[in-house]
């Protein structure tokens, strides 16, 4: 009985992405090694130190990988910085708008679970609230992408408000927004570093309230 031909490149074969190791393609490799990069970036920009604290020797170091992997993905320091703050703006951002999606109709209902879902993402990870908010933060990277991530919340803010109310963006609306992200931004940094010492919840509330009060304005 004539039996079927063994492929002597089972393991070693192509596919679409190229060359395949232990089952996983080489570019899916490089996508996990440039995350292992990425949280060990964060592991360094939200501690303490801040942005002092991270070097291509000591991430890589943090994050289990022979330094030439770094140069994989990433150019320098600044480019990892960059990769290291935008994911944590993106996966804030998105888990907001989630939170606001599903909350209840009234106004109050939304704002309270925007509110609350950054409070939370800081509190619960504090790497993120360092970094976008702690003073420790000195790089003119990170003060260019704070500012840039600042506009971004701002608009998303606008978006939403031209969507509740049914009104038209006007310099007045983009003032607003401005106003209620740069106010809750620094006060979660007085939160985050001890100045401000009210509870999670009397904080959510509190600044709940406060938006509200000033959403009169974006009308």
């Amino acid at each position: 009985m004539a039996t079927a031909p063994v492929n002597a490149n089972v393991g070693n074969s192509t596919s679409d992405g190229g060359r395949v190791y232990g089952g996983q393609e080489r570019d899916q490799r490089k996508s996990e090694r440039r995350g292992q990069l990425i949280e060990a970036g964060l592991d360094l920009l939200g501690s303490a130190d801040g942005d002092h604290a991270l070097t291509v020797r000591g991430v890589c170091k943090q994050a289990g990988l022979a330094t030439r992997y770094f140069y994989e993905s990433f150019t320098d320091r600044d480019a990892l910085t960059v990769a290291v703050y935008d994911h944590v703006v993106d996966r804030i951002a998105t888990s907001t708008l989630d939170a606001v999606s599903n909350a209840g109709p009234g106004e109050r209902d939304i704002v309270r679970a925007g509110v609350r879902n950054i409070v939370r993402e800081v509190a619960e990870d504090p790497r993120q609230g360092r970094l976008m908010f702690s003073v420790a933060q000195s790089s003119a990277v990170l003060a260019q992408r704070r500012l840039d991530s600042s506009r971004l919340f701002a608009g998303l803010v606008t978006k939403q408000t031209v969507g509740y109310y049914e009104v038209a963006e006007s310099p007045r609306l983009d003032l607003a927004a401005h106003f209620m992200v740069g106010g809750l931004a620094q006060t979660l940094t007085a939160w985050l570093n001890g100045t401000v010492t009210l509870p999670e919840e009397e904080l959510v509330d509190t600044c709940t309230e406060l938006l509200l009060s000033m959403a009169i304005h974006t009308r």
